[in-house]
């Protein structure tokens, strides 16, 4: 049985520029026997607007960990939703592969562990004639192995949120809180 019970980690990868490709994949990592497995049971239905997935590579391709998706932005076009069930999903679980791998997450416990993942796909990609598919797919992708790995290993450590705390800031916060 798995001694991983509740684990969270994140990331923020930017689009390249002139895109709207920014990914922020959120992830919560446990035990299917403990309350990240009851979380996961409990998003099997739907809800209006923020479609619930699991994350496959492809058809008949279900990923392990077993995992699900949702967006954190309210769907509103069948565009977005070929987005997100498509480039992003392909790019999340391609990466969740790549974790076992590489051993990010551990593939003996990859049947006793599920994830949860909350992504961030900006409504304005599927309104974009330019958008770029590969800086979509890079940059869900490259955070989401970030988000897994800093859920792993516990980044940021409670020490390094000290530390930071007066030179980091969130963005929103300029001109609004000085350090």
């Amino acid at each position: 049985m798995s001694d991983i019970w509740f684990r969270t980690g994140e990331a923020t990868v930017l689009a390249a520029d002139g895109q709207f490709t920014d990914a922020m994949p959120e992830v919560l990592i446990g035990s299917v026997r403990g309350p990240a497995g009851h979380a996961f049971a409990s998003m099997m239905g739907q809800v209006q607007g923020h479609t619930r997935m699991f994350v496959v590579r492809d058809l008949n391709q279900q990923v392990r960990p077993a995992t699900m998706m949702t967006t954190k932005a309210t769907i509103h076009t069948l565009e977005y939703v070929d987005l997100l069930g498509g480039v992003v999903q392909g790019a999340i679980g391609d990466a969740i592969v790549d974790a076992l791998a590489e051993g990010i997450l551990p593939k003996d416990q990859a049947d006793e562990l599920c994830m949860i993942v909350m992504v961030w796909l900006d409504p304005r990609c599927a309104e974009d004639p330019n958008l770029d598919k590969a800086d979509l797919y890079r940059t869900n992708y490259e955070a989401m192995k970030l988000a897994l790995e800093r859920a792993m290993t516990g980044k940021p450590t409670v020490d390094e949120l000290i530390a930071n705390r007066k030179t980091v800031k969130h963005y929103a916060l300029d001109g609004v809180v000085e350090y």
